[in-house]
């Protein structure tokens, strides 16, 4: 079998069901492997907290997401990202998908989020079921390491200049309905936990 281009390579991740099989530096271990809510251990870590809604729309789901939440092809999907920002400084770059066939009754507030926590709402909701955690090295060429560094710059942040940055994925249900939040850590994250170590 023909091996795939070299680029196309780089626009696709290959995740995994164990945070070891990253290599990840150990700082960004407890931020991958957070078993709760990453906003509230955010909230934790700053004196202020912000989501910074980047867009929510329609649009194409990337070739490494279609099966993670049950396509059988690449198609249309509501799409949300934002920029989880403490103390002002962004520290996380998130990108939501559900699929079109999800309805108002699966996801309720998900047209509606404007620039609150999903996090918070997903924790908080005794019908949603949260799946097992996937990690990924997103290279530079993958498609959401280009959407984050773009969001860093049209923000006046300079992006980082790390040819890797870690993330992890995570499929949430609600009744009949699919939801697939990816967060990628910025290297800002570190920061954190330098800093705030006593909020801990």
């Amino acid at each position: 079998m023909k091996a795939p281009p070299r680029s196309a390579s780089l626009r696709q991740a290959q995740w995994q069901p164990h945070v070891l099989a990253l290599n990840a530096p150990s700082a960004y271990v407890p931020w991958l492997m957070e078993g709760g809510s990453l906003t509230m251990r955010l909230k934790a870590h700053s004196d202020s907290f912000r989501v910074q809604c980047l867009h929510q729309r329609t649009a194409v789901c990337l070739s490494d997401e279609t099966a993670a939440i049950e396509l059988h092809h690449r198609g249309r999907v509501w799409e949300r990202e934002v920029l989880l920002r403490c103390d002002n400084t962004p520290v996380v770059y998130a990108h939501t998908v559900v699929p079109m066939s999800a309805t108002a009754t699966d996801w309720p507030l998900f047209s509606a989020l404007g620039e609150r926590s999903l996090g918070t709402t997903l924790f908080g909701d005794p019908l949603v079921q949260r799946g097992v955690l996937e990690f990924a090295r997103l290279r530079k060429g993958h498609p959401l390491a280009l959407r984050a560094r773009a969001a860093l710059i049209a923000n006046g942040v300079p992006a980082p200049d790390t040819r890797i940055l870690y993330a992890r994925r995570c499929l949430y249900r609600r009744r009949q309905g699919t939801l697939l939040v990816t967060e990628v850590f910025l290297p800002s994250v570190l920061e954190l936990i330098k800093t705030n170590t006593n909020k801990r």
